[in-house]
């Protein structure tokens, strides 16, 4: 039988060359001067067939109706704005964003990102906000009470920028959260999207302890019990919190939001913002729907309803006790503000001060000493600071503008304070626009000074390569921990002496796959097992 054709003519199609491109070559060009002539006898002759029938004009119109021709253009086209003349994208180990839009960065236009004044000082622009000094009973009782704590002399800042010791792929998922031991300095909490949690001691990293078993999805945040470090409380968007001890990994749910199982996203409850009233001892815990809850650590039951304390239906992602008033609380959320309440009146619509931001509000913290400062990160680029929390809170003091906006899935940045500061002046924050250190596209740790804005360090390693969004001081050693992606990473600073050390491949362990993926590696260069012996893990 012989093959059927379909009725239609196939459309033609008409390719457009860019200008930029190549010239043909020069038989290219005598195959198109004999095609042009070629339908140009043959246009005549349709022209004589149309004058001696007619209705060879009928089928000839009917063709020109049926189907245009398409064309193909292999002109540049950016991806952002889908105009010719540009592109938009990462070049080797630089981004460059299109100049149809604002600024990735500082959100401003006129600019783009290569070219942003803020990635080349993130001090500019920065100038403390006009705020009237005030002369009420707390200025009096901070001049007097609290303002003697602090140095006059400011100390040299200890910057962590050299990774010490290391796990790959340590969890089976991203990492969302990093807590130090209250009494043991070498013993790190994480927690992954798994709703696993990680025991690690960073002097045996060796020694692999995760607990599978605590949560069923994403941990969100921890705190450790103040009357016994030996048990941590974590909250979980499966919607509840757990009580865990570390030595033998049994946990206790507290309170579970979602009793009778998943209902559908309209009723299903997710739990975020955690913190611990030692004094009322108390657990702080805030859902997805802009309610807190408490718990008596007690009798590790539930105490009434919740309280409506950020607009319905939206997230809570932060808590925060002041250290030396507790029952102050500062709470951040998704409805684009951080709020500072009693937490003796804890009722809707009580807020004691509220502090508008522009887009989400990652986190929002007091400082770690005196808790008379403000610390919070936002969606917009912007990490504000406000000086005194006895001042005019209706502006920031400063907004520092930092990378921090991101499109992909990744644990929110938070701006951590360091404990150990007695200015009470340093942060760390991962950065997300990533910089081009020798031809690679590498995410650094920021240290920023918020007091004048300035970036007073950034670290970064070759052999990390990811984004670091989770980052966690130590509250008594010069030491930082990172997560990204799976894995840990523990900095230290580097000694001052001019000797170059040598990386210590035993105090670096890969697990999972690639631990094997490693060993073969080792096997097929060496005959000696040593190496591969020191990346056992249990």
């Amino acid at each position: 039988m012989p093959p059927q054709t379909r009725g239609m003519p196939f459309p033609r199609v008409v390719i457009d060359r860019d200008a930029d491109s190549e010239e043909s070559s020069s038989e290219e060009e005598v195959m198109d001067d004999d095609i042009v002539e070629s339908e140009a006898e043959g246009a005549e002759e349709e022209e004589e067939e149309r004058r001696i029938d007619p209705r060879i004009q009928e089928v000839s119109a009917g063709k020109k109706n049926a189907k245009a021709p398409i064309t193909i253009s292999l002109k540049k086209v950016c991806k952002v704005c889908k105009k010719t003349g540009h592109e938009a994208g990462f070049k080797g180990a630089t981004y460059i964003d299109c100049p149809m839009k604002p600024c990735f960065l500082c959100k401003m236009p006129g600019h783009t990102t290569v070219t942003c004044p803020h990635r080349v000082a993130t001090e500019y622009g920065v100038v403390p906000a006009p705020r009237k000094h005030t002369r009420n009973s707390l200025d009096y009782v901070f001049e007097r009470q609290l303002k003697p704590r602090i140095p006059t002399i400011k100390p040299a800042f200890v910057i962590p920028d050299q990774v010490d010791c290391a796990v790959i792929r340590y969890h089976s998922r991203r990492i969302t959260c990093l807590e130090f031991h209250p009494t043991s300095n070498n013993i790190l909490l994480s927690g992954d999207k798994k709703g696993q949690l990680g025991v690690l001691d960073f002097r045996k990293i060796h020694e692999r302890t995760v607990y599978g078993n605590v949560h069923g999805c994403i941990l969100n945040n921890m705190r450790f019990n103040p009357t016994n470090d030996g048990t941590v409380y974590t909250a979980s968007s499966d919607g509840t919190i757990s009580c865990t001890d570390l030595e033998t990994g049994i946990s206790l749910s507290l309170m579970n939001l979602n009793p009778n199982g998943w209902q559908g996203p309209s009723s299903w409850r997710m739990l975020y913002g955690l913190d611990v009233n030692q004094d009322k001892s108390l657990v702080f815990v805030a859902d997805s729907f802009g309610y807190v809850h408490m718990v008596d650590i007690r009798s590790n039951n539930k105490i009434g309803e919740g309280t409506l304390i950020h607009k319905r239906g939206t997230k809570v992602v932060g808590l925060h006790c002041n250290p030396l008033q507790p029952d102050l609380l500062l709470s951040c959320g998704n409805d684009h503000f951080a709020r500072i309440w009693d937490a003796r009146k804890l009722e809707a619509g009580s807020s004691l001060r509220e502090l508008p931001h522009k887009r989400v509000v990652n986190s929002a913290y007091f400082s770690p000493q005196s808790g008379s400062k403000i610390l919070t990160t936002s969606q917009d680029n912007r990490i504000r600071v406000w000086d005194s929390i006895f001042g005019d809170l209706d502006l920031p003091s400063r907004e520092i503008v930092h990378s921090q906006d991101f499109n992909r899935h990744l644990t929110p940045f938070r701006a951590e304070w360091d404990p150990k500061d007695p200015m009470e002046s340093l942060v760390v924050i991962g950065r997300y626009i990533s910089e081009n250190y020798n031809g690679a596209a590498l995410h650094p740790v920021d240290f920023i000074d918020i007091s004048t804005g300035q970036l007073i360090a950034e670290v970064m390693d070759p052999n990390i390569t990811t984004i670091s969004p989770v980052n966690k001081l130590h509250p008594r050693d010069d030491l930082l921990a990172t997560g990204s992606s799976r894995s840990i990473f523990i900095w230290k600073p580097k000694e001052k002496s001019g000797i170059v050390q040598e990386r210590d491949e035993k105090k670096f362990v890969i697990c999972g796959r690639a631990e094997k993926q490693h060993k073969k590696k080792l096997e097929g260069e060496s005959d000696d097992d040593s190496d591969a012996e020191t990346f056992s893990t249990k």
